[in-house]
C-alpha cells in the first residue's frame, strides 16, 4: 500500500472533553491518525479506536520525546501534528488540503518548496475566540515526514526544521487552529503554576541561573504585553483574566527557579538573566 498523503499525530491522556472535537475536525482531510496515549481510564481511547486510530500506549516521557514519539510513528508523506485539545476550523482545513494537494517533487529541498508550514492557534473559551489575547500565535503543525523534529524546553515545545537535512522553505496557512486548552481560567491559573514549575526545573538542569530582578519585573511586563501591547482588553473580562494568566505563568516559572537555586545551595544573587517569559498556554 501506498504512504498515506496525510498523518495526523495526537499525544493524550484522559482527554475525553476535547478529543472527539480534534478527530473531527480531520475527518475526510488525514487518512491515518496516529495517538500516543500516556494511560487514558475515561473514554479517551474507546474514541480514538472508534476513529480507527493506530494507538501507541506509553509511560509520559516529557512533552518534546513523546510528540516525537508520534511524529516519528506516523506514515503521511505529511504530518498534522495536533494537541488532543487542538482542532483546524474549516478555513484552516482548506488552506491544508491545498497544501499537500501536490505530490512532493524530486528535489522539492532543493527547488526551495516548502518543508513545512505554520498556522496561527486561536484560544477558544466558552466557545468564543480570543481575537486579540496570544494572538498572534504561530505554531509549526503541518510537515514533510522526514523534514522536522520537535525540540524545546518540557513544557515548551515546538517543531523545528532538521539542521542540514533539506533547504526547503517554511509557508504559512491561512485560517485558524482553535485552541479548547481550558474550561474556565481557575483551571488554566492552576496549569500556568504546575507548567511554570516545570519550566523552571528544565531551566535549572540546563544550568540557567534565578534572578530577583526577572522575578519582580517579568511578571507586569507579561500582564502589560498581553493587556495593552496585545490588545486582550478587547475580549471583554476574558482578555484581561489571560493577561492575568500570563503574569501568573511568568510568576510561577521565575519563583520556582530561585526556589531550585536555594534547594541546590545556589548563590541567590540576582544572576544571569533566564530565558524571556513565555506567557502563551501550552498543554498536550
Amino acid at each position: 500500500m501506498p504512504p498515506p498523503r496525510l498523518s495526523v499525530a495526537i499525544v493524550c491522556r484522559d482527554n475525553i472533553t476535547t478529543i472527539g472535537r480534534t478527530i473531527d475536525s480531520v475527518k475526510g482531510l488525514a487518512e491515518e491518525i496516529v495517538a500516543v496515549d500516556s494511560g487514558s481510564t475515561d473514554g479517551t481511547i474507546e474514541l480514538l479506536e472508534a476513529a480507527s486510530a493506530r494507538i501507541l500506549h506509553t509511560d509520559w516521557k516529557g512533552h518534546v520525546a513523546t510528540k516525537q514519539m508520534a511524529l516519528d510513528a506516523c506514515r503521511g508523506d505529511w504530518i498534522l501534528a495536533l494537541d488532543s485539545d487542538e482542532s483546524p476550523l474549516p478555513e484552516l482545513r482548506e488552506s491544508i488540503r491545498a497544501a499537500i494537494a501536490p505530490a512532493p517533487p524530486p528535489g522539492a529541498a532543493d527547488t526551495g518548496q516548502p518543508i513545512a508550514f505554520e498556522m496561527n492557534r486561536k484560544v477558544f473559551y466558552k466557545r468564543r475566540p480570543l481575537n486579540h489575547a496570544w494572538q498572534p500565535e504561530w505554531r509549526l503543525r503541518l510537515v514533510r515526514r522526514g523534514a522536522c523534529h520537535w525540540a524545546g524546553l518540557d513544557p515548551h515545545d515546538y517543531l523545528e526544521p532538521i539542521a542540514g537535512a533539506n533547504s526547503g522553505t517554511v509557508g504559512r496557512l491561512t485560517g485558524d487552529l482553535r485552541h479548547d486548552s481550558f474550561a474556565t481560567f481557575a483551571d488554566h491559573f492552576a496549569a500556568q503554576i504546575r507548567h511554570g514549575r516545570t519550566m523552571a526545573a528544565s531551566l535549572a538542569a540546563r544550568g540557567e541561573r534565578p534572578s530577583r530582578l526577572r522575578l519582580v519585573t517579568s511578571p507586569p511586563a507579561a500582564f502589560f504585553k498581553q493587556l495593552v501591547l496585545k490588545g486582550a482588553w478587547r475580549d471583554g473580562t476574558p482578555g484581561w483574566l489571560a493577561a492575568t494568566s500570563a503574569a501568573i505563568g511568568t510568576l510561577a516559572k521565575h519563583g520556582a527557579l530561585l526556589e531550585e537555586a536555594a534547594q541546590d545551595g545556589a548563590p541567590r544573587g540576582a544572576g544571569a538573566e533566564a530565558l524571556e517569559p513565555s506567557d502563551v498556554p501550552r498543554s498536550r
